[in-house]
């Protein structure tokens, strides 16, 4: 490959100035999620590179103190001068907006990134960044702060054979509110590329917990689809690919034996949640070729059989990636590809493809129609089941199920409908509400689990039809959203472990057979208070454990006075050492010792030690605590201690796992804000003992009920806690990733026990409330 890549590559259209004013709009939030995509954004520079042909091993390492590091083997950045800038055009592509490679057609044919603020965005959000480039025989260095040079690129060394770009950065934490990576979110992001790369190597490090992963895939996307399956196969997987007018065009398909189609579409490299074109073209492609070899192929009676495209996707397991030179997608988020010439293309190509895969490989292509047959046969079925239904409803009185207490209003945008957990709470909740626009639809012990059954035995099920004929959309082929009777549909449950499991089967049924409910935002989830809280004659609900907190420290302040410090900023400093305290709450759940850890966490020098120094300063504070050390192990990776308290024998065990724990981080991080606010009005009292204190104070003479179940609340106090609009509290049911929701509800309501389990011993400890 002799294509040159300089420094007049770097096309420029200008502007970094808002980025760091208004972060959102470049990289989402400035949470979890955004945190993460300065990750992507840096890494997808270097998958262009390797999509481009020039790089083929990637390297992405968490540091112990919150650095990033990616490191590729490509070309490098062009070190030139640029000439419409007079600077580096390595640092133009670092400090200007919309500058880079991508924009240049000869520079990267194909190329992830549509906007091209990537590694310019990244610079600007972080404290420091540094940028080594080996390229031409040099080794050229520049370092950055909050996206400002601290000097000019320079050149540092000789690299006589290696080529390639190293970007270095620590997010800036007076932008993002955390600054803990999540290695299995990273790990999920990058294995994907792998699989669609198969030539690119991968590597992850966490250089906390030594963990260590390699994501290459020569099966490609062919093992994607195997790998990602968990259940009974039906059919082998088949991949194929072609290259027509500069688009590249990557399939693989196989079949399983649930209900549930799962489809997952690419455009270079980038998620297409919500489809487009490609995909669209697939679907049609594939729907022609299983519709085509049924009529070849089917026994006489099974001919008449009408085919849908729903029925041919039911157990399908489907990796689309496609490679375009300039994409057109629809909406910022890039969740839908656009342009229309690449439907043909992906037709054309799946429905040759399977027609001559299908020749080849009789029994597979049996076993896939077979599959198919079955689900129009369900189908047929459970069109039987709703006109059954529909006879039933004629034959009645009133089409509306006889539980419901319908309201008055015929508005939808204003009617709401409660689905209530069980008759006693359905009693309160109808006599408590607003008849002119809330209806309420009791529901009768658990609803069946729609995962493990088709529409036609769903369909049998009194709950689910109860709630289908409330709802007047319909489901199935029969859903029209149009004729939804309400735009608020509200599940209030128990808070305990039975109201949860209702919860979780409502949100099986509507996602997996109402989702444009969940889409145009209709579906909630009610929030009745947890507690109560009475003193005197005053009464409070309050929602949860943190709004118990804040408003014990609200009251219990107005007893404390410290001097120079205003009860407001009081206020603001216990809730943050509330929350403080909550990780080292979490801790204690996983670890021994509370005090030792929270020692380590307000020393965070002693982290870095390695674990014989370690030790000796552990010992040291047990045996000021007046502890005894009877036995211990010391290793490389480890300490543990059995060690004799007041309590009783106590093992203290002190790895990289407890360093690499969110808990950990999260403690750390928030100690480290605290610290650095003027402390000294509390004259070195530990800040966690005084908030027990404020808290105990709040308590005095108070009465706190936690609530488990609706039924205990009155008609009144359900209407104030939960109901009226002026002080309930509901949660929106979105989908963020429909992929990663589907793949939820097959783990924890599937038919596999063993990833259930595995999840569960997983996640023990992070139980918060345990019903036995």
């Amino acid at each position: 490959m002799s294509q040159e890549y300089g420094a007049s590559n770097i096309k420029v259209l200008k502007g970094l100035e808002a980025v760091r004013k208004r972060p959102g709009m470049y990289i989402g939030d400035t949470n979890t999620n955004g945190l993460h995509h300065m990750v992507y954004e840096v890494v997808d520079n270097s998958i262009d590179e390797a999509m481009a042909g020039y790089c083929k091993n990637i390297k992405i390492t968490m540091t112990k103190d919150h650095w990033i590091r990616v490191e590729d083997d490509g070309r490098g950045i062009p070190t030139a001068i640029h000439e419409g800038e007079g600077i580096s055009a390595a640092t133009v592509v670092l400090t200007v907006l919309h500058a880079g490679g991508k924009f240049d057609k000869d520079t990267y044919k194909v190329s992830g990134g549509l906007h091209g603020v990537g590694v310019s965005v990244v610079n600007a959000l972080s404290k420091e960044v540094k940028m080594t480039i080996y390229r031409e025989g040099k080794i050229h260095y520049q370092e950055f702060s909050k996206g400002i040079p601290k000097a000019p690129l320079e050149v540092i060394g000789d690299s006589p054979r290696k080529t390639g770009t190293t970007i270095e950065f620590l997010a800036d934490d007076s932008i993002f509110e955390v600054n803990t990576y999540d290695f299995a979110v990273l790990a999920k992001r990058f294995r994907e590329v792998a699989y669609l790369n198969s030539f690119i190597s991968i590597t992850l490090i966490n250089e906390i917990t030594k963990k260590t992963e390699v994501y290459h895939f020569e099966g490609g996307i062919k093992q994607f689809v195997e790998d990602i399956n968990t259940a009974t196969a039906v059919s082998d997987a088949v991949a194929f690919n072609d290259n027509v007018d500069g688009v590249e065009v990557d399939i693989a398909v196989m079949y399983n034996d649930t209900y549930v189609e799962k489809t997952l579409s690419f455009v270079n490299n980038i998620r297409t949640i919500d489809g487009g074109t490609h995909e669209a073209g697939f679907k049609a492609g594939l729907t022609r070729s299983i519709v085509k070899y049924l009529n070849e192929n089917a026994a006489a009676r099974e001919k008449d059989t009408k085919i849908t495209g729903d029925d041919v996707r039911e157990g399908l397991i489907a990796i689309i990636s496609v490679k375009v030179p300039e994409p057109q997608f629809e909406g910022q988020t890039k969740g839908k590809l656009g342009s229309s010439y690449v439907k043909p293309i992906c037709q054309r190509l799946t429905s040759e493809q399977l027609d001559k895969y299908f020749e080849e490989n009789p029994a597979q292509a049996k076993a896939i129609m077979d599959k198919a047959l079955m689900a129009a046969r369900g189908r047929e079925a459970a069109k039987k089941a709703r006109d059954m239904t529909r006879k039933k409803d004629a034959m009645t009185v009133g089409t509306l199920p006889g539980k419901l207490a319908e309201c008055q209003s015929k508005d939808p945008a204003i009617r709401e409908l409660y689905l209530v957990e069980g008759d006693s709470a359905g009693g309160s909740a109808k006599q408590g509400r607003d008849r002119v626009y809330q209806a309420i639809l009791p529901l009768k012990g658990k609803i069946l689990n729609v995962e493990k059954s088709r529409l036609d035995k769903i369909l049998k099920s009194d709950e689910i039809r109860n709630m289908i004929t409330a709802l007047g959309c319909g489901i199935g082929e029969d859903f029209d959203e149009e004729k939804i009777r309400y735009h608020k549909i509200i599940f209030m449950t128990d808070a305990d472990v039975d109201g949860s499991h209702i919860q979780t089967l409502l949100l099986t049924f509507f996602f997996r057979f109402l989702r444009p409910v969940i889409e145009k935002g209709y579906l909630y989830i009610a929030q009745p208070p947890l507690y109560r809280y009475k003193k005197g004659k005053n009464e409070t609900y309050l929602k949860d454990d943190n709004a118990l907190s804040a408003f014990l420290i609200e009251n219990g302040l107005e007893s404390f006075e410290f001097q120079g410090l205003g009860y407001n900023d009081l206020v603001d400093l216990f809730k943050t050492v509330s929350r403080y305290r909550g990780m080292l709450q979490q801790l204690e759940k996983r670890y021994s010792l509370a005090e030792v850890l929270k020692h380590l966490i307000e020393n965070s020098n002693l982290v870095n030690l390695d674990y014989q120094a370690l030790y000796e300063e552990v010992k040291g504070f047990l045996e000021a605590k007046g502890y005894n050390i009877l036995s211990k192990r010391l290793t490389d990776e480890s300490i543990q201690l059995f060690v004799q308290t007041k309590e009783g024998l106590e093992e203290l065990l002190i790895d990289d796992e407890l360093f690499a724990s969110p808990y950990f981080s999260e403690a750390t991080y928030i100690y480290n804000k605290l610290v650095e606010r003027d402390l000294t009005v509390f004259e070195g009292r530990d800040l966690v003992e005084i908030l027990d204190e404020i808290e105990t104070l709040a308590k005095k003479g108070a009465y706190i009920q936690r609530y488990k179940g609706l039924g205990e609340m009155n008609p009144e106090q359900l209407w104030e806690t939960t109901m009226t609009p002026e002080a309930r509290r509901l949660l929106r049911v979105t989908i963020d990733d429909a992929t990663v929701a589907s793949d939820t509800f097959t783990l924890f309501m599937g038919d596999e026990v063993e990833p259930r389990r595995n999840y569960i011993e997983e996640h023990a400890k992070d139980v918060e409330h345990l019903d036995v």
